[in-house]
């Protein structure tokens, strides 16, 4: 396992940069005392899904009777449908209709750092590398660690970037994420036709 790209490849799915403006308006209802600790809880939560998913997504995989190239094949669909959103937002929030109030799981853990493009991102990776899981879990946390600075920095990189800075970045990071989500799509293709 390439290391170094597992750790690019999960950081731009999390796309830390193009949630800023996410989390600073899903955290506006949240008492301003209160806002770090919500932050920092629903980061950690992130963190436990993407780690829950390195240790028994394979086991979940098995049992369902799912192989890599169905992961391969469905991430890479997952994956470019969030970069293209990505890169031309609609209307609307990708996390769709949440519940008022505290944030809690729903919509910062997960779908916005831990989502299913980065959950089927570390299957693919642990299904391609099953000896390499240490590894793996290094690239989780480092991608994590990198994106828990950055959104814990929220207020920071708001006020340095504005919303076309940041807007800019995450339509770049959308365009990287396309070329990784075709990629993905076809190495699942590939090694299908392979068998």
């Amino acid at each position: 396992m390439d290391v170094p790209s597992a750790i690019l490849t999960l950081f731009l799915i999390m796309d830390p940069l193009g949630n800023i403006p996410l989390f600073l308006a899903a955290l506006k209802p949240v008492r301003p005392e209160r806002r770090r600790l919500v932050l920092v809880r629903e980061i950690a939560i992130a963190y436990l899904v993407l780690v829950a998913a390195v240790l028994v997504g394979q086991h979940v995989l098995r049992f369902l009777g799912l192989e890599q190239e169905t992961v391969s094949i469905g991430g890479g669909i997952v994956l470019f449908l969030i970069a293209v959103r990505m890169i031309f937002p609609g209307e609307g929030s990708m996390a769709g209709d949440t519940p008022e109030g505290e944030p809690f799981i729903v919509p910062l853990a997960v779908p916005f750092v831990a989502g299913p493009s980065a959950v089927a991102a570390v299957l693919l990776l642990e299904r391609s590398a099953p000896e390499h899981t240490a590894a793996l879990l290094a690239a989780v946390t480092i991608a994590w660690t990198l994106s828990a600075v950055i959104l814990l920095s929220s207020t920071f990189f708001y006020r340095l970037l504005r919303e076309r800075g940041l807007i800019a970045v995450e339509r770049l990071m959308g365009m990287l994420l396309v070329m990784i989500a075709v990629q993905m799509f076809m190495n699942g293709v590939r090694a299908f036709l392979a068998r």
